[in-house]
């Protein structure tokens, strides 16, 4: 193809007047054998503008993508487009040079293409990009490494996640690579120069992601991984050039000698805690530990300790080699060997570098004065705690406090010395890291009775005067360590109203953000932990919620919106007259957020918190029907937008809203959401299926005679019932979908009896291709159940009818014999229940009753199956109800220090593991069921059960009927007791032949079932006379079902 062509084109495309014309062109020129390695000969033309070359590098990305890979077509569908063959060999054979030889713009986009290339191709199709790589890398040309070695941290990231026995590719083209590798950052080490250290950085980069999740012990003998720690040694200990200083201190992070350094110690730090530390390292790297910590533990201590030197001397050191750095003698403190090395200088650690980390710092105060919003922000992201040297501190300290003897004497007393220091040798910035270090270890202190005992006074001497302090960060941190020991026990109850009082004093009053952020969080900290609270608040909760909803809007912190979750459930009665003005204030907030999210996980979390917090108002105010109808209008404009825009990060948040909205009436303008969830459906497919299910179970079940009086609503139902089952989506969706058509049938019996015939085509299609699980076929055959249950006759009916397409087996017989087969597959109370239930009405047929000859010696063993698993569900549910777990508040004195020669293993963590594994070597054991019946008209040996495992209550359970109703009259053992008993009388030759197969133990456990029935039966009347007035009876309710949402 002609490149001076394809060259306009590409020009053309970035002219705002020809692009349209120019886009049409390739889209018909793209298909053509020999446009894709033209197009990167275009991209590698240095004579062509870079503007064109970048527009052709991201068509070529784009092409490779999606079109590398061959597909094949769907039924009826056109053979989707993909590169040829021919195409592809000349694109491997020109990508590696490519990529050597372009600038870094274009580089960024071909590694793209390679990464796509060596996913698909390597080794099958590609083994020579190991000598390209081999080649560049052997050439004396530096030009040449960088490309060469993207090129090989692409091929080793494709096996990043690759388990061992997978790795082998990778592992033979590293034995050749992995020596030239070692020799390049070697011989490059003592050229400091901006070109050679961005290649040692890349090289690196490649070494930690080849150890990352796997260290190859057959690759990286022992001599070898000498050689790199002695590399990555060497990396940490040389001094960064003077001239970097002249950078400004926010951009010299990113410099490449601290980038360099940042690998090294990130790589030191994942060798040690993965394979280096005999307390972490799995089974086959045990031994390997044992050498690591004391051939390597001394020597890189040494370097690391001269790191924290370094920034104790006031020399710069980068934030992420700071934290990387704490975070490796985090990992010492647990083991005996490296801590004997450590405990000389972690009092000075403590001392020089923890406690000048935690305390306010330049960095802090510029940012309070000019950005107090980014302050809050950075302040309470969870993602920046994984980079921040001060949370590396923070975990410092509380590991050697914890884990170490007389650490924690010596830091409180050190922390003492700071708060009490008359002379004016500290200032209040050292206070604040003081403060910081005694709240880090609340945990520790709480739990040690000399300690425990000076919390009040700690609180009331040091902490309380700080609320008046003419520096906001003084006060802000005040409400900080109040809400880290916002749960100890308070001696004196004034101390305690003070404490409430000094709060909402700067919540309220405070001109500064921050502090008001830290104020409403030891506001929600002590709501929580101390009931008298609950009063002290009590007379400011209105002016506090006015305030928590400004800084919300002001500050959009999620964290501030938890407060206001906390609040509204405690104060629901005095809230009442302002939940109109919440869920309207939050809404605006809402829509303020995602007007201005740009894609930022921050921005997410925040309209997230906020659309929970709505959801917390709407389930206080349930049982408020005029305030409700108020809010609903407010919350489906916030519903209706993240519908109507495709919103669908908070589908789930909406469609949980659209449930609160739905659980005990249902409005006009709900019903006109059905329609709008209808076109969502349609438009998204049955992605969001299982999000929707609790919002159109309650459609159903709600306001059953309102779901019936518009026929569009059944069929709105169907439609989507039947486009998931007939999707062949192989997942929890189609489970859902059969569940809420059993649920159509048993809310609306005899109400819908013309659309079961379409019901039960559409089970039995589905029945007809492979299913997967046991979970969905017992819901297929549930559906049945159902119907069978409400209407017999006509199920038998409709089954006859369909006999007529199927001449050669009968459908009927496979439909009860893959349902007796299957009675060990039904899980919960629901499904048993039913089953029961089911087999009842079958027996209660008389003469029209279909033939049993077949099952009938199964059918009494199968009941009784299903009344062992009713009892057990009975039984764990009963205990649910029951179960409130209170927990000791002991001291634990020193429970967890270790001596100088203890190492810190994790034995719950062991114990845990080791009882997980023999639990799931029993179950394997005792559940070897293989299943092969089921209703399929071809083979059906590809059942897979894997899915089987016995759970009391099923993810569904939760999507309740009328035969779940507390009070639901049909008791599934009176039932059974009474259908057989008949028989007996009505025709003993059936029942005979049902009875007589049981054993002597299975005829103790019919018996044992005919006695609950008694029993039940008893309490039935009881309670009848009860109801009618008559004695006071009381017995504990058997079936407790109240709707938890996503239970």
């Amino acid at each position: 193809m002609d490149t001076r062509k394809l060259t306009e084109i590409l020009s053309a495309t970035i002219d705002p007047n020809q692009r349209q014309q120019a886009e049409e062109q390739l889209a018909q020129i793209h298909k053509i054998i020999g446009f894709a390695p033209s197009l990167l000969q275009v991209v590698m033309l240095n004579e062509v503008s870079k503007p064109i070359r970048q527009a052709g590098v991201v068509y070529l990305k784009n092409m490779i993508t999606s079109g590398w890979q061959e597909k094949e077509a769907e039924e009826g569908e056109p053979v989707p487009f993909s590169i040829h063959e021919q195409d592809r060999a000349m694109i491997r054979d020109m990508i590696v040079d490519a990529i050597v030889q372009a600038p870094d713009l274009i580089r960024v986009q071909l590694c793209v293409c390679l990464k796509t290339i060596i996913k698909h191709d390597f080794p099958a199709r590609w083994t020579q990009i190991v000598d390209k790589i081999h080649i560049y890398l052997q050439n004396p040309e530096p030009n040449n490494w960088m490309g060469a070695l993207l090129c090989l941290y692409q091929l080793i990231k494709n096996y990043e996640y690759h388990v061992t026995d997978k790795r082998a590719p990778l592992n033979e083209a590293m034995n050749l690579l992995l020596p030239m590798m070692y020799n390049l950052i070697v011989n490059l080490q003592p050229d400091p120069s901006m070109e050679s250290v961005l290649i040692q950085k890349q090289i690196l980069k490649c070494f930690h992601c080849l150890v990352k999740y796997i260290l190859p012990l057959d690759l990286i003998t022992r001599e070898i991984f000498t050689k790199w720690m002695e590399v990555l040694r060497s990396v940490m200990e040389r001094p960064v050039p003077d001239h970097t200083l002249q950078v400004d201190e926010d951009e010299r992070m990113e410099l490449p000698w601290w980038k360099c350094k940042k690998w090294a110690v990130h790589t030191l730090y994942r060798l040690f805690e993965r394979y280096g530390s005999p307390v972490n390292a799995r089974e086959e790297y045990v031994e390997f530990a044992d050498w690591y910590l004391t051939t390597f533990t001394g020597g890189i201590l040494e370097v690391l300790l001269r790191v924290l030197d370094n920034y104790r001397n006031k020399i710069y050191v980068s934030p992420r080699v700071l934290q990387q750095t704490i975070s490796y003698i985090d990992q010492c403190v647990s083991h005996a060997y490296a801590w004997k090395l450590l405990k000389p200088h972690m009092f000075a650690i403590i001392q020089d570098v923890l406690f000048q980390l935690m305390s306010y710092s330049e960095a802090d105060e510029e940012l309070w004065f000019n950005d107090p919003y980014e302050y809050i922000r950075i302040k309470f992201d969870i993602f920046e705690d994984f980079i921040s040297p001060v949370t590396a501190a923070q975990t410092l300290l509380i590991s050697c406090c914890k884990k170490r003897k007389d650490m924690l004497e010596r830091t409180m007393h050190f922390c003492m010395q700071v708060l009490t220091g008359q002379g004016g040798e500290y200032g209040p910035r050292q206070r604040d890291g003081a403060l910081h270090m005694v709240g880090t270890l609340n945990d520790i202190l709480i739990k040690k009775k000399f300690y425990k005992e000076e919390i009040d006074s700690l609180l009331s001497q040091y902490v309380f005067p700080e609320f008046h302090s003419q520096f906001g960060y003084m006060r802000a941190r005040a409400c900080w360590v109040l809400h880290c020991f916002a749960s100890v026990h308070f001696k004196n109850e004034a101390l305690l109203a003070e404490a409430v009082r000094l709060s909402v004093n700067a919540l309220l009053n405070d001109t500064d953000l921050p502090v008001k952020v830290e104020a409403a969080i030891a506001i929600q900290m002590l709501l929580t932990s101390q009931e008298k609270v609950h009063k002290m608040l009590e007379p400011q909760v209105k002016p506090v919620t006015s305030e928590l909803l400004k800084v919300i809007r002001e500050t959009e912190n999620d964290n501030i919106a938890n407060v206001l979750q906390k609040i509204v459930p405690v104060y629901t009665e005095q809230l009442m007259p302002m939940a109109f003005e919440i869920t309207d204030h939050l809404a605006t907030t809402f829509s303020k957020v995602i007007e201005t999210d740009c894609g930022t996980d921050e921005k997410a979390i925040t309209a997230m918190g906020l659309l929970n917090t709505m959801e917390t108002v709407l389930n206080v105010m349930e049982d408020n029907p005029e305030i409700l109808a108020q809010l609903e209008k407010t919350v489906l404009r916030v519903v209706g937008h993240i519908l109507h825009h495709n919103i669908i990060e908070y589908y789930e948040e909406a469609m949980i809203l659209l449930c609160t909205l739905t659980s005990k009436s249902i409005s006009e303008d709900m019903w006109k959401v059905l329609e709008m969830l209808y076109q969502v459906f349609e438009k998204e497919g049955f992605d969001y299926f299982t999000d929707m299910m609790p919002v159109l179970h309650n459609y159903i079940t709600v306001d059953t005679n309102a779901f019936l009086s518009n026929e569009n609503h059944i069929l709105a139902m169907f439609n989507m019932v039947k486009a998931v089952l007939n999707s062949d989506a192989e997942d929890e969706s189609e489970v859902y979908a059969a569940k809420l058509l059993e649920v159509m049938v048993l809310q609306c019996s005899g109400k819908i009896d013309n659309c079961l015939p379409s019901f039960v085509e559409l089970v039995l299609n589905r029945l007809t291709r492979k299913v997967k699980t046991s979970e969905l076929r017992t819901m297929l055959l549930q559906v049945l159940i159902a119907i069978l249950y409400c209407n017999p006759h006509l199920l038998f009916n409709i089954l006859m009818k369909l006999q007529e397409s199927v001449p050669n087996a009968s459908i009927t017989q496979h439909f009860i014999k893959q349902w007796i087969h299957d009675t060990d597959c039904f899980m919960g109370l629901h499904d048993r229940k039913l089953s029961v239930l089911g087999i009842c009405t079958l027996l209660e047929m008389g003469p029209q009753r279909p033939a049993l000859d077949e099952v009938l010696p199964k059918i009494l063993p199968s009941c009784l199956v299903l009344f062992d698993g009713l009892k057990r569900a009975y039984e764990a549910r009963a205990e649910a109800d029951d179960d409130s777990s209170s927990e000791d508040d002991d001291d634990y004195d020193d429970e967890e220090i270790l001596s100088t020669d203890d190492d810190d293993f994790d034995q719950m963590n062991n114990e845990y593991l080791e009882n997980l594994a023999r639990m799931t070597a029993k179950k394997t054991a005792t559940q070897d069921i293989t299943i092969t019946s089921k209703i399929e008209f071809e083979s059906d040996d590809e059942v897979s059960d894997d899915d089987d495992y016995e759970q009391d209550e099923t993810a569904i359970e939760c999507y309740t009927t009328v035969l779940d109703d507390k009070d639901c009259p049909v008791d599934e053992y009176i039932k059974f007791k009474n259908a057989i008993s008949a028989l007996s009388t009505s025709e003993p030759a059936l029942y005979h032949a049902l009875t007589s197969v049981l054993d002597e133990e299975q005829q103790k456990q019919l018996n044992a079932v005919f006695v609950l029935a008694d029993q039940r039966k008893a309490q039935q009347d009881s309670k009848r006379i009860e109801q009618s007035g008559g004695y006071s009876f009381t017995v504990p309710a058997q079936v407790p079902t109240t709707f938890k949402f996503g239970s």
